[in-house]
């Protein structure tokens, strides 16, 4: 049957016609068009169709025009997502959070146990002149280079750097210059964040020779805090997966299996004790998956809450960028750093951080997705519900509720698809896309690909419906400061990613292949020291989080 052209349709066939001004200048025909009415479900009648071919053709010529005025990895889309539903109140905020650096730590015996201390700990050992920074840096480097042939999980051991700033740390700390708790800490980033004089390579083999000079915000503020940086961890090819252009991480509890991705380096490197901690970047899953597959802690913070400034853009309405640690309380401490205002990034806040980790559990309100938790059969489940056992003995006793109903999941990853075409608009129209390692159907590359049949009226409409889901998670979360949440097998994942929710994932034992295994916590919108509370007072319960990979 055939349905008069609207307005809303013609815009459709617009994004659908960019294919046709790729490198070639080959001429489409009305044929073209007819076909493409398929792909999106809409037929015009002939005439329709004759009137509608000549508006394609000038909007082709509009799309080499905008080509012509390149555009920088900083330029955000003028529309930016907020994550705020209607009638939010922004939750009390703690703020000046000090942190508690414990007197009577020693160096262990035997010295390598020294790869699997906290932040705390290690912070102990330098504060009161027990080792130097320079000391423990060179210990990381060497654990670095001893196991990357192993775990494949950097891509840069930034030597010179690292012992320059720990050679300062030192010096300042000799003169009575102490900048805080990660005053001399080694750690890792994921490839997506620019540092100067080394390649930021996006794990994609056409980025492999790309040096970008500026410093992401988050690696900035890590320096200004005494941190230092000892790699370029890995990130799986264009932030997917744990496969890259040199090969594919492994999983230091199983090295026959990969890290999972797409923060995959900054998963295997912290797991197996080559850095204290690591950052990582989320858009649907790659602070999590990792998390739960390296058998580490992992905080993905609220949308905003973290500047992007000088990290590789995936979807500019979806990305975070978070902490990996061996526990809460050091996400916590690394998130306190890098989280914040920042004029360069248009997106963050300027809200206050802290968690009073004095305040009793039980006076927290809880829920947790009874049916998702029940229905899993896995080891997974089985450990999680033992976990949930748990915390009923600590006090906590949670509510069942439902994930919103009624919702679309299922079309809203061409949300990520289309805003990741238009990042990566110039590999495509370049071929270089197909320089890529993956090729196949779930790749990145293909992925690219079909972003460029994704219509504009669809990826309006996928966003109205994630405004739906907005508001039906507030009045989900609004009468609870935690909901409990298994990490996969439901719409959590998704679901949290695309409000903006905060999440922490954390280690709730093994599986019989000595698999980590792990649960969710799901915050409010930039309430992230609920869900970090409850974390830490789980882990100060339990062992899970002080389990490290065999071998290294």
């Amino acid at each position: 049957m055939s349905i008069k052209p609207k307005f809303s349709h013609f815009v459709c066939l617009l994004s659908l016609i960019v294919l046709f001004s790729c490198a070639s200048k080959q001429e489409f025909t009305k044929r073209d068009v007819k076909r493409s009415e398929r792909l999106i479900g809409i037929h015009f009648p002939k005439e329709g169709r004759d009137t509608l071919y000549p508006y394609l053709k000038r909007n082709r010529e509009g799309y080499d025009s905008l080509r012509k005025f390149p555009l920088g990895n900083d330029v955000f889309p003028a529309v930016r997502f907020d994550p705020v539903p209607f009638g939010f109140e922004m939750p009390e905020q703690a703020d000046n959070q000090t942190w508690e650096i414990p007197d009577h730590v020693e160096i262990p015996e035997p010295y390598n146990d020294l790869a699997f201390y906290t932040i705390p700990q290690l912070a102990s050992l330098i504060k009161h002149q027990k080792i130097t920074s320079t000391e423990l840096t060179q210990f990381f480097l060497a654990r670095l280079k001893k196991y990357q042939p192993t775990l494949q999980c950097s891509i840069s051991i930034t030597d010179s750097l690292a012992l320059a700033q720990a050679e300062r740390a030192d010096e300042e700390l000799k003169n009575g210059i102490y900048r805080g708790i990660l005053h001399g800490i080694p750690y890792g980033t994921k490839d997506l964040m620019s540092v100067p004089g080394y390649t930021t390579t996006w794990g994609a083999a056409p980025y492999q020779n790309q040096v970008l000079d500026e410093t992401a915000t988050v690696v900035k503020k890590l320096e200004d805090a005494g941190a230092i940086l000892v790699a370029k961890l890995v990130s799986g090819a264009l932030a997917r997966g744990d496969v890259w252009f040199g090969g594919k991480t492994k999983n230091p509890w199983d090295i026959k299996q990969g890290a999972s991705g797409s923060s995959a380096g900054s998963g295997s490197a912290t797991s197996a004790g080559l850095v204290p901690f690591a950052l990582g970047t989320e858009t649907l899953g790659s602070i999590t998956s990792p998390s739960t597959r390296n058998g580490i802690t992992g905080l993905r913070p609220t949308y905003g809450r973290v500047s992007r400034y000088g990290v590789m853009s995936l979807s500019w309405s979806m990305d975070k960028v978070g902490p990996m640690g061996r526990n809460a309380e050091d996400c916590a401490i690394v998130f306190s750093v890098i989280q914040g205002k920042d004029k360069k990034d248009l997106t963050t806040v300027d809200l206050p951080f802290g968690v009073d980790w004095d305040k009793d559990i039980a006076h927290l309100k809880i829920a947790y997705l009874k049916k998702d938790i029940e229905k899993d059969t896995t080891e997974s489940g089985d450990n999680l519900r033992t976990a949930l056992k748990k915390l009923e003995e600590m006090g906590v006793h949670p509510i069942p509720v439902e994930m919103p109903k009624e919702i679309p999941y299922r079309g809203f990853d061409i949300i990520l698809r289309a805003e990741a075409g238009a990042f990566f608009d110039e590999l495509v129209r370049s071929g270089e896309v197909d320089m890529m390692v993956e090729q196949d159907q779930r790749s990145r590359a293909n992925s690219l690909r079909q972003s460029r049949f994704i219509p504009a009226v669809e990826y309006l409409q996928a966003n109205r419906q994630r405004q739906v889901l907005i508001e039906k998670m507030h009045s989900l979360m609004k009468d609870y400061d935690v909901l409990i949440s298994p990490t996969f097998g439901n719409d959590q994942l998704l679901a949290t990613n695309l409000t903006g929710h905060p999440v922490i994932a954390i280690p709730t034992g093994l599986d019989k292949e000595n698999h980590p295994t792990s649960m969710t916590f799901v915050g409010n919108l930039y309430d992230e020291a609920s869900i970090l509370l409850l974390a830490k007072a789980f882990q100060e319960q339990t062992a899970f989080d002080e389990l490290h990979p065999p071998g290294f």
